[in-house]
């Protein structure tokens, strides 16, 4: 368990007892050199010109004139000045610290005057060194301040800086997971509508058909709440070794998924050019999503079009084209309806330093056609931000 910091008043006030007693000990020495002994009076006075030190942090210069006020009655009284100088140097301090250089300033030249005002009631002392003395603790006084001063505003930038950061973390986490739910929901409820809809018209003509259509259901419910699930142990971070474990998709599932969209009623035709190799976990992730995400548009816009997914791998790119060949389709119905969809897959590859192209063909239909570099380098960013 982390130790709790003490909490501010405690440490002044120990700090202005342990001045107190600072002061006392060295009073003591009065007589050896040369000043009256303290009594009663001067006692009263050195804790008058200490203790308030302990709200300094509250009132710093209420404190700072408390203080002295006291060390000038001190003076005047013929006591050795020396005593009742440390409260009003921490005081001092306070003030440079924590108000504006001009009132520092102020305060300083207040306290150097008490300096000087205790040099020229005290017959032996010599003016030339009680003058240099009185600029130069005044003048470390007021530049260790600032330098406090400027301290604590940078540590409030840094923690403001690092709030912003984690705030921006957190939006861009939730617009992850905002896109990671709308690809899994969408996709499989389209297929469940429409395997639910092919059931209940074919239940008495093609019973046949109809429980297949169910079974189809069954599976595509099944692989939805199993994706949830992952997600949901992910935000809830109660088991990371079992989300760990969880399965995520990846582009050895792209056939599973063409072929339950083929179930739904959509003629797709799936094509793998090149040699298929091990991918970085976040680039595979991106291009299923996105061929998730086109082959939903075209199973709820559509219609009865043919698709064709066209799977390719380059020597330092991936390359993935879901194409339609439009009939039924509209295609401003689709940018306005797709919502999080095809900014998500805008987002997906920007992320992971790809390009895409999201739009209609000219021979009439809808294409989406994404680049992804398969590099170590260009893709390790974005799956440091997959999980």
């Amino acid at each position: 368990m982390r130790p709790r910091n003490p909490p501010p008043l405690a440490v002044d006030t120990l700090i202005a007892c342990m001045t107190v007693v600072t002061a006392v000990l060295l009073g003591r020495e009065s007589p050896t050199q040369g000043w009256p002994p303290l009594d009663a009076r001067a006692y009263a006075l050195v804790g008058l010109a200490h203790l308030p030190t302990a709200l300094r942090g509250r009132w710093p210069l209420q404190v700072f004139a408390v203080v002295q006020g006291a060390s000038i009655v001190y003076i005047s009284f013929g006591y050795w000045p020396v005593v009742c100088s440390f409260g009003s140097m921490l005081a001092l301090y306070t003030v440079a610290s924590v108000r504006p250089v001009r009132i520092a300033v102020g305060c300083a030249v207040c306290m150097a005057g008490t300096w000087l005002y205790g040099g020229l009631v005290t017959a032996r002392s010599s003016m030339p060194s009680v003058v240099m003395q009185a600029l130069l603790y005044c003048t470390v006084l007021l530049w260790f301040g600032h330098l406090a001063q400027r301290s604590g505003e940078l540590t409030r930038r840094l923690r403001a800086e690092q709030a912003e950061r984690a705030r921006r973390a957190v939006a861009e986490e939730r617009g992850r997971i905002a896109r990671e739910l709308h690809d899994v929901v969408a996709h499989h409820m389209s297929v469940i509508s429409v395997q639910a809809g092919l059931a209940r018209f074919v239940f008495e003509s093609d019973p046949g058909k109809a429980r297949g259509a169910l079974g189809t259901i069954a599976d595509t419910s099944g692989e939805a709440l199993e994706e949830l699930r992952r997600m949901l142990q992910v935000l809830r971070e109660q088991d990371p070794e079992a989300a760990e474990r969880a399965p995520m998709p990846t582009l050895e599932r792209l056939a599973e998924l063409v072929e339950r969209v083929r179930s739904g009623g959509l003629s797709v035709e799936y094509t793998v050019e090149g040699a298929p190799r091990p991918l970085p976990p976040g680039v595979e992730l991106c291009a299923y999503r996105v061929v998730q995400e086109a082959l939903t548009n075209v199973l709820k816009h559509a219609g009865h079009a043919r698709a064709r997914v066209l799977l390719r791998y380059g020597p330092h790119e991936l390359t993935v084209s879901v194409l339609d060949d439009g009939e039924g389709v509209n295609p401003d119905r689709m940018r306005t309806g797709a919502g999080h969809g095809l900014i998500g897959m805008r987002e997906r590859a920007k992320l992971y330093g790809g390009t895409i192209a999201v739009g209609p063909r000219s021979e009439g239909g809808f294409a989406v056609e994404l680049t992804l570099p398969t590099s170590a380098t260009l893709a390790r960013r974005g799956d440091d931000r997959t999980g």
